[in-house]
């Protein structure tokens, strides 16, 4: 019997036989499939763009305020608690780090749009970003910034302007400054664009802020340390008032409140759910109707002896071929639009081989569970009612 079933490929041939509908059945299930794996690539997106200066940042435990959401806009804490860390012997250097909101000035347009600003000590080779240990002691000199190059376009061809002339003149916080330098790191949903600058040129974009008061601690371990363990000892040892993470914490913290925190992690998944649930709603639509016209060539299967079995294969065989005909198209054009879509926001949007499988797992399921709602009236075929 199976092969039987192998060689009479009755599920294709019957989708063959209305091209039309076959047709509107494969550009259904590459909507949702397009629909899902963009829900997907956006949400990721979101999580790994979110995270960029986390993990871009060198070094082993993070100290950061516990009045702190997120990243973007960090409440202060003393650095006396970088200090209190730097008396345990396991530490072999402490980086203090300055992070606000600032307002940039588009020297072409003269538009001013928010820009984050990060002041850090240029000695320190602190960012693993192209271009930073290249510029960053550029930036000792007074008014001196480097700007990345993977900002949203509005802030102006920025990164043009250093190629051609190595430096350009502009404001920030009403404030003249030289942009000497580029690097790349790119903008997230929280994030449009990014300088970075010495701590002392931070101050003065900032006169009103306290030198003694940053916005995140980055401490170093001294080699074969256990970071879990220190962080474990610096939870006990400083006060309440910091949190102490491992690297790997602070990127969870962050992306644990962009996805349940804010509504943007939550709309993404659900996007997916939706196109999950369109597709299958068409592919039991187109089911339905196929296996409804053909009733009496199924109800002949069974009384000449095939299993009921048989005859529902012969639906599930062509839900197969409509998910793997479906899902190429879907792919192809998904994938298009990831990069027209990083293209425009420079967002880390990109096709996966791990999001592929799994969409295609699901495109699969999708039009399997549609099959089998579509058999129920197969499994109570009698050829004696039918005929």
């Amino acid at each position: 019997m199976l092969a039987a079933f192998r060689k009479l490929p009755l599920g294709w041939l019957q989708l063959r036989h209305k091209p039309l509908r076959l047709l509107v059945a494969l550009s259904g299930i590459a909507f949702a499939v397009l629909l899902i794996l963009m829900q997907l690539g956006f949400r990721a997106a979101l999580f790994e763009s979110a995270v960029r200066i986390h993990e871009r940042f060198d070094y082993d435990i993070a100290l950061f305020s516990t009045d702190s959401v997120f990243i973007v806009r960090p409440q202060t804490f003393s650095v006396r608690r970088l200090y209190q860390a730097q008396s345990l012997d396991e530490v072999s250097s402490i980086a203090p780090v300055y992070i606000a909101p600032a307002i940039w000035k588009n020297p072409w347009s003269n538009n001013r749009r928010s820009i984050n600003a990060i002041g850090i000590d240029p000695e320190d080779d602190l960012l693993d970003a192209p271009g930073f240990s290249e510029g960053r002691l550029k930036v000792i000199r007074q008014d001196a910034v480097l700007f990345d190059s993977r900002s949203r376009p509005e802030f102006g061809p920025v990164g043009a302007a250093i190629e051609e002339s190595g430096r350009l003149t502009t404001e920030v916080n009403d404030r003249e400054v030289d942009v000497v330098g580029t690097f790349t790191m790119g903008t997230s949903f929280g994030i449009d664009g990014l300088i970075i600058t010495s701590d002392d040129n931070w101050l003065r974009l900032f006169p009103g802020h306290a030198r003694n008061d940053i916005h995140l601690g980055l401490v170093n371990l001294v080699d074969g340390a256990d970071a879990v363990s220190v962080r474990d000892g610096l939870r006990e040892y400083l006060p309440d008032d910091v949190l102490v993470m491992t690297k790997q914490d602070f990127v969870e913290r962050e992306s644990a409140y962009w996805d349940s925190a804010t509504p943007i992690g939550y709309v993404f998944f659900f996007g997916a759910i939706m196109g999950f649930v369109v597709g299958a709603i068409i592919v039991y639509q187109i089911l339905f109707a196929d296996v409804s016209e053909h009733l009496n060539e199924y109800a002949t299967l069974r009384a000449i002896g095939y299993k009921n079995r048989f005859v529902v294969g012969i639906v599930l065989q062509q839900a197969v071929i409509l998910a793997m005909l479906g899902f190429v198209p879907g792919v192809a054009v998904a994938s298009w639009l990831y990069g027209s879509a990083a293209a425009a926001t420079s967002l880390p949007i990109y096709l996966t081989m791990e999001r592929a499988v799994t969409v295609l797992l699901m495109t699969l399921t999708m039009c399997s569970i549609s099959a089998f709602l579509a058999v129920r009236k197969l499994r109570r075929l009698d050829p004696a009612d039918v005929f």
